[in-house]
This record gives C-alpha cells, sequence and structure tokens, in this order.
C-alpha cells in the first residue's frame, strides 16, 4: 500500500510551533518563548506522542528540525525507547541543500514531485514531527493525509507558525478529539477539500450595507 503522510504539531491557540521543547531548541527571530510546552507536558500528551510513534514507520523532516534531531536524539541513551526507534528507522529530508547527512539511515528529499514518489511506495507511514515549512506546500500538493494538532492553552504573539504565508485554503474533516489535565487539546484531522463559502447576509442589504460595500470599494472604510 501507499504510504501516508501524518503531520504532529505542538502549537499555540495562535498557531506558533516555534520551540516547544527549550529556549535553544529554535532561537531564531529572537523569539523569547522557547520551552513553551514544557511545563503542560502531562501523562495524557505523553500517550498521544507515544501514539504517534507507534508501529513502524518512518520520519520526514524539514533541514531545520532534521537539524535540531540529529544535535539530540544520537546522544539520548539506548535504553529510551523512542531514541533507540528514531536511530534505527529511515529519516527522510526536505531540502535542496546537498550536504551530507551525520544522522545514521538520513536521506534526502530534493522537492515535492520526488516526495510524491516516495510517497507512492510501499512502506510504513512518513511521519512529520515540527518541520513548519512542510506544511504549505504538502497542502497545495495533496501529499498530507493527516494531522494531529496538539493545541495549549497559550497565546505567543510570535514566532514560526504551522500555516504561514502561501498556504492555500484547505477543509478538514475532524477524526477524534481530547484533551489533557492541563488543557491541551489533542485533535487528529484529515484534509476534505477547498473552503465553500456562502453568506449570512441579508437577500436585499439595507441601503446603509450598500453604502458600506460602497465605501469599502472606493478605499474608505
Amino acid at each position: 500500500m501507499p504510504r501516508r503522510i501524518i503531520g504532529g504539531a505542538f502549537v499555540s491557540m495562535d498557531g506558533v510551533m516555534q520551540a516547544p521543547g527549550g529556549p535553544e531548541e529554535d532561537p531564531t527571530g529572537d523569539f523569547p518563548y522557547g520551552g513553551w510546552l514544557t511545563t503542560m507536558f502531562d501523562e495524557a500528551l505523553g500517550h498521544q506522542v507515544d501514539t504517534l510513534f507507534n508501529g513502524e514507520f518512518e520520519l520526514l523532516l524539514g533541514r531545520r528540525t532534521y537539524d535540531i534531531f540529529t544535535a539530540h536524539w544520537p546522544f539520548m541513551p539506548d535504553e529510551d525507547p523512542l531514541a533507540n526507534k528514531l536511530n534505527r528507522i529511515r529519516k527522510h529530508v526536505l531540502t535542496s541543500c546537498e550536504k551530507p547527512f551525520s544522522w545514521q539511515g538520513s536521506s534526502r528529499v530534493a522537492d515535492m514531485e520526488a516526495l510524491a514518489a516516495l510517497k507512492a511506495e510501499d512502506g510504513p507511514d512518513l511521519v512529520i514531527q515540527g518541520s513548519t515549512t512542510l506544511y504549505p506546500q504538502l497542502l497545495q500538493h495533496g501529499l498530507l493525509d493527516r494531522l494531529v494538532l496538539m493545541v495549549a492553552p497559550i497565546v505567543l504573539g510570535t514566532g514560526k507558525r504551522l500555516f504561514g504565508g502561501g498556504t492555500p485554503g484547505r477543509t478538514f474533516r475532524m477524526v477524534e478529539s481530547r484533551i489533557s489535565s492541563t488543557g491541551i487539546i489533542m485533535t487528529t484531522y484529515e484534509p476534505v477539500g477547498v473552503p465553500e463559502i456562502g453568506s449570512f447576509a441579508m437577500d436585499e442589504p439595507s441601503e446603509r450595507e450598500l453604502n458600506r460595500r460602497a465605501r469599502i470599494a472606493r478605499g474608505e472604510w
């Protein structure tokens, strides 16, 4: 069977997913809140992470997340079950950079066309962690199959967002949802299609509404 691409993302209420695990994880852009997730991690969230990384899978990462992972997981004790698994499996890095990889089992995916070919192969699912730059491209090319959002009850106001500029409009259906003891909402979604629009406006707009629309058209609103 063709693989699925499954994203797993820790995000704030305003969609920021930069550096949830510590101040030194990704301080780019003078991000001041590195480590914002750590005090809210509980058993339920740990179970959700275990579920995401359960069974057979391979990693799909952006270059910067790969750099974060390769500086951490190879140096964890062998007794750590997640470290043992991540160090053993294949890692695919979506990047145009051709520098060699230092983490065993790593290979480069040059572009979306190459990723589509990889996805079409028989093999385990490709699981994303972090890697903000991947999501707009995956949605644009119809390659994302499932998205697990772990939304923490915090607003950060700055930082790299899950769906940044250039993200195409898409609708999703909810597969399941749970909540942790610290208020983290863990929801699994699957993409459905492009947004369908409607209107709650009156069939016959009021004169005041017509005037408002005229001001918008003139750039006066």
